[in-house]
């Protein structure tokens, strides 16, 4: 008996492995599954704004990175206190100009320096809806809880968001002409939309994902975060305390379904690896002091030197020291 209803993946069309360069945009699949992929020690940049949550939003941070034009003080505003950037989230605010201008540039510049070796990049949209500045007309990417009365609230039109983004995809190409791209849209529920406003504007981004997909289907897959958690995971124990967003149980299940279908066999063996090790590094042992736990741990630190040997891009000096610290 099928007690759930199962998503089939079709076959991707390109894998990501530890050789791929992997920068990740957008909504929070983007920060949930780029932080599997660093603690797994694949090459990754994860939203160099912050989260970015509409497809208008995610399309200028892009293009930012494309022509990485350093922020000036005039690209800021002052509200309580604190400096923010209407491109950026609110984690790059600070309480003085020179701090947030730093912490932007400095960013900007080893992201754009990151995009023009990426190999794979990964762009989650989370809604349709955006927020126009009433005095300047310009899409924000965060309101940084300004009044409301100073934004235009719409949502984009699928034509919209297709047009925006083949124009974009092509100046990425030009750049990085091997660059494949894989398309998600958030499974989280923005419900201060209203549950019909937020189903409409899944729609459209499903649509509009679709519709550039089909358009380049060598270079452009789409991976169905969406819909696995919305189907698949059909009950609110796969969701957070706000039942909107997902758990952590979630998170490590759709981490499942992705790296099974989009990582080769070679690169799962490696990740898995690395799992084991990652599990003995964490392993609290009954007698820390014992020859046998020392035994362990020198068995683990020749494991690691294996796989450094394997995969040189892998940083695991952090992970040494804390394996030496055990055998003191």
């Amino acid at each position: 008996m099928e007690l759930y209803t199962r998503i089939l993946l079709p076959k991707a069309r390109f894998s990501f492995s530890y050789e791929d360069r992997v920068v990740m945009v957008g909504s929070c699949f983007a920060e949930n599954i780029g932080r599997k992929l660093e603690e797994n020690k694949f090459a990754v940049d994860v939203n160099p704004f912050g989260t970015l949550y509409n497809p208008a939003s995610v399309a200028e941070g892009l293009r930012r990175l494309l022509r990485p034009e350093r922020f000036t003080p005039g690209d800021l505003f002052r509200h309580e206190g604190v400096y923010h950037s209407f491109a950026h989230h609110s984690r790059f605010s600070a309480p003085s100009e020179e701090e947030c201008l730093e912490q932007i540039n400095s960013r900007l510049s080893q992201s754009a320096d990151f995009l023009r070796k990426a190999t794979r990049l990964v762009i989650t949209w989370g809604t349709a809806f955006v927020y126009r500045l009433k005095s300047d007309g310009r899409i924000v990417s965060n309101c940084h809880k300004l009044p409301e009365k100073q934004f235009d609230r719409r949502r984009l039109s699928v034509r919209e968001i297709v047009a925006e983004w083949e124009a974009l995809l092509q100046a990425l190409w030009e750049q990085r002409p091997a660059l494949k791209i894989l398309f998600t849209v958030s499974p989280i529920r923005h419900w201060k939309d209203g549950a019909h406003e937020n189903q409409l504007s899944k729609a459209t981004l499903l649509l509009a994902a679709d519709a550039l997909r089909k358009e380049a289907p060598d270079r452009i897959d789409y991976f169905p975060a969406y819909e696995i958690l919305m189907d698949e995971l059909r009950d609110y124990r796969f969701y957070a305390d706000d039942m909107l967003h997902p758990s952590p149980l979630a998170i490590d299940f759709i981490w499942q379904r992705f790296t099974g279908n989009f990582l080769s066999a070679e690169t799962l063996a490696i990740l898995k690896e690395w799992g084991d090790i990652q599990k003995a590094i964490h392993h609290k042992p009954f007698q820390p002091g014992s020859e046998a736990y020392k035994r362990f741990m020198l068995q683990t630190l020749l494991k690691m030197e294996r796989i450094s040997g394997k995969m040189p891009s892998f940083d695991l000096g952090k992970e040494i020291e804390i394996v030496k610290s055990k055998l003191e």
